[in-house]
């Protein structure tokens, strides 16, 4: 199945991690061979998966219901709890699948454990496991790109960086070539699309050797105070203070400053290649995510698997399309034509990368094979803990400070306390 450069531009609508909506819920029973699938992003998203699907699988219909991504935990929680048997398949934000299994609302899968280990990565087989079991199967995968402005460089006099994962470059050489090509007139050196995520703010701490901020046998001991994570954010506080990066603009609201010419450096998610190829009408190019001088290479990674509830009275069925999803490599594809979002499944990484780097064309060449490099050798999935819905707000908040001026050490220490005192009520 081809990617054309029409359908990856019609996916940039949607091809972001994180999006919103709203359609009406549907009630009706799925033990009739009728599938009832919850999820975040828009209808269209899954559209030609299900096609695909229902195509291949005739006896079996799947309704999509979708409920806005800031709802959607509420909703499980609620819906879920109640022993709701209306959904049968659900989207399962990675790092929260710890929690939902611990609570008993994910299907053990552990009998296609050596389907998953064959058909995708070993992070995105590992970060569906917990307490020794698989509970879910990985249908989309993600990591993080550096795209630079040439323009912008050149006009200081430096040479831009390359997509050679060999020549990385560090997180002191970007900052010291921002400050230049703003003095050049560049307003702006360096902006990251997740600002106060911890998603893309791990694998500064993880470059430092700080680890993930969740450490114990029951992985519920925050450890987010330690040298290397104080490190990791005085560097990241400074880039704001100093006015490298701006103020004021939340997250998933930077790309427009990069593709308007106005930063050097923009850290986002291959999802962006649509958007530069659309919107950037200057010299751009992409490169591998930085790390720290004398530290490692780590890019972040993982996305959304999808689960089958334990109330559902069509588990079979359920099976059959979340298999179709993750394992057949046409299924895996599929659930990616209307995304600029990898596809976990590895053979349809493979098939679809190259229309990746096609749709940006000389501006994204050698694109395909770093982000295959980056899933194989540099991704760090964020941690495995039934406390990391609790770590990860108060990590965001943290960050949130963080970059508006509050100390490192001192809200590190402080988010510290506030995670240990919310893992008490778990």
């Amino acid at each position: 199945m081809k990617r054309s450069r029409a359908a990856l531009l019609a996916g940039l609508a949607i091809g972001a991690l994180f999006i919103s909506g709203c359609s009406a819920a549907d009630d009706s029973g799925s033990a009739d061979g009728t599938l009832q699938f919850l999820g975040t992003d828009d209808p269209a998203t899954y559209a030609p998966v299900i096609e695909a699907f229902e195509a291949s699988h005739p006896d079996i219909t799947v309704e999509y219901t979708q409920v806005p991504f800031d709802q959607y935990s509420s909703t499980l929680q609620q819906r879920l709890g109640a022993g709701d048997d209306t959904i049968d398949v659900y989207g399962v934000d990675q790092p929260n699948l710890s929690q939902l299994a611990a609570q008993g609302f994910l299907e053990d899968l552990s009998d296609l454990e050596d389907e998953a280990k064959a058909a995708t990565s070993e992070g995105q087989y590992e970060i569906n496991r917990y307490d020794g079991k698989m509970w879910a199967l990985s249908v989309w995968n993600s990591t993080q790109l550096m795209f630079y402005n040439r323009d912008a460089l050149t006009a200081a006099g430096i040479e831009a960086p390359t997509a050679d994962p060999d020549a990385r470059w560090t997180w002191e050489q970007v900052a010291e070539a921002g400050r230049a090509a703003q003095a050049a007139g560049t307003p702006y050196g360096l902006v990251l699309e997740q600002i106060e995520a911890y998603y893309q703010l791990q694998p500064l701490a993880e470059s430092l050797g700080g680890g993930s901020g969740i450490v114990g046998d029951d992985m519920l001991t925050a450890d987010i105070a330690n040298d290397a994570w104080v490190q990791a954010m005085n560097w990241y506080g400074e880039t704001f203070a100093s006015g490298l990066a701006p103020r004021g603009v939340g997250g998933f609201q930077t790309a427009p400053i990069f593709s308007d010419g106005d930063a050097a450096f923009f850290v986002g998610g291959p999802w962006d290649v649509g958007r530069m190829a659309a919107d950037a009408d200057f010299d751009w190019g992409v490169a591998p995510m930085p790390y720290f001088e004398g530290g490692d290479a780590v890019t972040p990674t993982g996305s959304w698997s999808w689960g089958i509830n334990t109330a559902s009275k069509n588990k079979d069925a359920a099976r059959e399309f979340i298999e179709f999803a993750a394992f057949d490599a046409a299924g895996a594809l599929s659930t990616a034509e209307a995304t600029t979002i990898i596809p976990a499944n590895t053979d349809a990484e493979a098939e679809y990368l190259p229309g990746l780097e096609e749709l940006g064309g000389e501006h994204a060449a050698g694109v395909a094979d770093l982000i295959s490099y980056e899933v194989e050798n540099t991704a760090v999935s964020r941690p495995t803990s039934v406390g990391y819905v609790q770590f990860e707000a108060e990590m965001n908040k943290a960050f949130a400070d963080i970059r508006n001026g509050a100390d490192a050490a001192e809200r590190l220490e402080q988010a510290a306390s506030q995670i240990e005192t919310a893992w008490t009520k778990l």
